[in-house]
This record gives structure tokens, C-alpha cells and sequence, in this order.
């Protein structure tokens, strides 16, 4: 081997060294905050709370339908109920790629030492997410409106995706959904017009996944590091096909009959909102601007985030 070859060689062991080093540094650090700032729902939740009359059960201008000649020829009575099973259907879409995620970060950390820091973490963050899915599930039953999921069909593909995602693919998925719903409930959490349960479940959530968010961030820039331009354009791909589902799964079309519209013009109002097209975009800009810089959007994958009015 030359010398040229032997310095490659050693630099590259060097900088994944490095590397090794700053993944656990940053673990142990979010270890830390967690054992700091941790919240269990079933005690800093009053669950047997009344449910006060006239708040809405999320900030109406995330609603589907707020901005259309349809929210404005609603009642107040049918806005609020509308806003309450719109929150359970974002949080029950919100359950369904939890459990997801649990499920990569199981499969991610199997086989590491169980000593290192970074696989303490993802244990932590398991832990995290199941308060964060017993906590969603109790809201939506609070407020007494249905178990919200994504369509069958959808749940069912996504088994696939779950039994095999890893890498760069595995955390840029998980940032689509947890920053968009990050985006939103820091609205959620300062709006007094909303419901106290929502506001609580909100801050709960952003304090806690604000950890999550930066680990998701900081694997994703390791994994992608000396991918091959197949894998990269195969990561582009699925991650629009992904983040298309989270965010087209959002909204049940079940809850527009519930506030006592019908579906079928409430489908076409939402559809066509522009006011709510540009909150999603702005709810997704800084995971598009993240992964963007870190060469994961591009290709076929921009026409699906289009059509889902991410970008």
C-alpha cells in the first residue's frame, strides 16, 4: 500500500473517531437534560379536569378548513367541535409514527454496547415516546371523539417501511413528523383560546421532543456521510414518499362529518385551502432547509413533497 493510500486510511479512521466521540458527547448531554426535564402525563395531566365550553380543542388557524367560505359559514359550536377531532386525528397520526419509531430505534441500537451513552439515549427516547402515545391516546379520549388513524391501506404499507428503514432514511422520516407537529404545538401551547388539556399535552411534547429532534438531526449527518449516490437517491425517494403520508394523514376526512359538514365539500374546501397549504410549508420548513443542506431532497421525491404542499 503507498503512503498516499496509508494516509487515507488513517484519516478516515480518525475522523470516524472523531465522530464516535461527538455522538456520545451529544448523548450524554441529552441524558442529562432528560434527567432534568421529564414529565409523566398521567401525573402533571388533571385527566378529570372539566373540559371548558368555548375553547377550541387546537389553534383554529391550523384547522383544514380555517381561511375557506366554509369555516366562515360555520358556527362557533361547529369550529370548536371541528378543531377538537381535527387535534385527535393529528395526534392519533402522531401515534402511528411513534410506534414506528420505537420500532427503528430498536432495530438501530440492537446489536451496540448497551454501556454507550448514544444507545442509552435511543432507550430513553422509547421510554419518552410511549408517555408521548399513552398521552395522545387519553386527550382524544377526553375529549370524547374517536381513535383517529392514518387509512388502513396506510398503516398496512407502512409495515414494510418500519421493518426496514435505517440510517439517514430512519431519522429524516422521524423529522418530517415530529417537527411539523413540533411547529404546531408550540401554537397549541401559548394560545389561550385553546383547550387546557391541549395546551399541556403541547408543552409537554415540545420540551421533551426538542431532545429528540436534535438526536434525529445529528444521526441523520452521521449516516449520511459516504452514502453512495444510489442510496442517496433511494433515501430521497422514500423520504418524499413518507413524508407525504405523515403529512396527507393529518386530517381524518371522518371529522368533518363529526362538526355536521359534509365531507364530500369539506374534502374540496380543505383541498383547496391555501391558508392551510402555507401552514404546512411553514411547519415544514426547517426539516426541508435541514435536509436540503444535507443533499436528502431532490429527484422524483420534490414532485410528492409539492403535491403535499410541504415545499
Amino acid at each position: 500500500m503507498s503512503i498516499i493510500h496509508v494516509r487515507k486510511a488513517v484519516n478516515r479512521s480518525g475522523s470516524r473517531l472523531a465522530r464516535a466521540g461527538e455522538r456520545q458527547d451529544t448523548a450524554s448531554r441529552l441524558l442529562a437534560s432528560a434527567a432534568r426535564k421529564s414529565y409523566d402525563p398521567l401525573i402533571e395531566i388533571d385527566w378529570e379536569a372539566p373540559i371548558p365550553a368555548g375553547l377550541y380543542g387546537m389553534t383554529p388557524e391550523w384547522s383544514s378548513l380555517y381561511g375557506t367560505d366554509l369555516w366562515e359559514s360555520m358556527t362557533e359550536d361547529q369550529r370548536i367541535t371541528l378543531t377538537k377531532h381535527e387535534v385527535a386525528s393529528v395526534a392519533g397520526t402522531g401515534i402511528w409514527f411513534e410506534m414506528i419509531l420505537m420500532q427503528m430505534l430498536l432495530r438501530d441500537i440492537y446489536s451496540h454496547d448497551p454501556s454507550e451513552p448514544h444507545v442509552q439515549f435511543a432507550l430513553t427516547e422509547i421510554a419518552d415516546e410511549c408517555r408521548h402515545s399513552t398521552m395522545f391516546a387519553r386527550s382524544a379520549q377526553r375529549f370524547g371523539v374517536p381513535s383517529y388513524r392514518p387509512k388502513r391501506w396506510i398503516r398496512e404499507s407502512a409495515r414494510a417501511f418500519k421493518a426496514t428503514a435505517s440510517g439517514s432514511l430512519a431519522y429524516g422520516g422521524t423529522l418530517f413528523a415530529e417537527e411539523i407537529l413540533d411547529m404546531m404545538q408550540r401554537d397549541f401551547m401559548k394560545d389561550e383560546r385553546v383547550q387546557p388539556i391541549t395546551r399541556t399535552v403541547s408543552k409537554i411534547h415540545v420540551l421533551e421532543e426538542a431532545r429528540h429532534i436534535k438526536f434525529a438531526r445529528e444521526e441523520t449527518v452521521r449516516r449520511v456521510d459516504g452514502i453512495s449516490w444510489f442510496t442517496r437517491a433511494r433515501v430521497r425517494l422514500m423520504l418524499g414518499v413518507t413524508a407525504y403520508f405523515i403529512v396527507t394523514s393529518l386530517v381524518d376526512d371522518k371529522v368533518y362529518e363529526a362538526a355536521g359538514l359534509d365531507p364530500k365539500r369539506a374534502r374540496a374546501a380543505a383541498k383547496a385551502n391555501k391558508h392551510y397549504h402555507d401552514m404546512l410549508r411553514e411547519g415544514s420548513a426547517k426539516t426541508v432547509e435541514f435536509l436540503s443542506e444535507v443533499g436528502l431532497i431532490g429527484g422524483p421525491s420534490t414532485l410528492l413533497l409539492r403535491r403535499a404542499h410541504i415545499i
